[in-house]
């Protein structure tokens, strides 16, 4: 399970990526967008220099604000290095697929070409739809290691799931959580009351065992530990498929997946 920042910068994103590492998360995710490499990448290296923790032991992330093309995003590469200041990027992400396809494998040449040079370890995409991603196997490059989509119960995108999964590309969920949108949905009540846990909990399970990566996001030290209390239930299959058929077509921030 990894940590999200969005919407957090300055102080607040700095002590919740602190809280985050001091309860145990070990992969923290930024973004160019989000305005917080800085903070995110400081407060790893004040973890690591106050418990000993070595700088591979914490997976980071980051990612490419905007398509711009080859070259900004070759300095967009070097720019979130240089805001983390980490030696290195552990993934470096394409944030979205707008731009168009020109756009997008210029963004992906210069990902590649950054993962061949050693600044950055492992790259993949986000919010990239099946288009795009077929895309990306039509023109027989490399493909990403992940897709980071809004994925939960009430959107669970079985057209992208599959897709990935046939490609061996891993599911990252940037809203495990639906923004606490459906806390209060009965379903969620019911189970959350049947094994004690809270409706995050069932959620985060839920991510868990549908085998995606969930980034749960939180600035609140109580929440950002209480997140991590997930391994010791498990949802049955009944419960899983029960929950699959939840399923909204909820956006709960953005959702450029069909975008051409």
């Amino acid at each position: 399970m990894g940590f999200g920042t969005y919407e957090m910068e300055g102080e607040e994103a700095y002590n919740a990526v602190r809280w985050a590492l001091e309860a145990g998360y070990r992969h923290i995710d930024s973004a160019e967008w989000y305005y917080n490499e800085k903070e995110c990448g400081r407060a790893i290296k004040d973890f690591c220099a106050a418990t000993g923790t070595p700088r591979e032991a914490i997976f980071f992330t980051t990612k490419l604000m905007h398509n711009n093309g080859y070259a900004a995003a070759k300095a967009a590469v070097r720019k979130s290095l240089k805001e983390c200041d980490l030696g290195y990027i552990d993934l470096y992400l394409i944030h979205g697929p707008i731009g168009g396809p020109q756009k997008r494998a210029d963004s992906w040449k210069a990902a590649v070409e950054a993962k061949a040079e050693g600044i950055v370890r492992s790259i993949g995409v986000s919010n990239y739809g099946v288009r795009h991603l077929q895309e990306m196997v039509d023109a027989g490059v490399e493909l990403p290691v992940l897709n980071q989509i809004d994925l939960h119960p009430f959107m669970t995108r079985t057209d992208i799931v599959n897709f990935c999964k046939k490609y061996n590309i891993a599911l990252e969920a940037w809203a495990p959580l639906v923004r606490g949108m459906r806390f209060r949905h009965p379903k969620i009540v019911e189970l959350a009351q049947k094994y004690k846990k809270e409706p995050a909990h069932v959620l985060l399970r839920y991510s868990l065992q549908k085998g995606f990566i969930p980034l749960p996001k939180s600035s609140s030290k109580a929440r950002i530990e209480s997140n991590l209390q997930v391994y010791d239930f498990e949802l049955t299959e009944q419960e899983m498929a029960e929950l699959d058929a939840l399923d909204e077509y909820l956006v709960t921030d953005w959702d450029p997946t069909n975008t051409p």
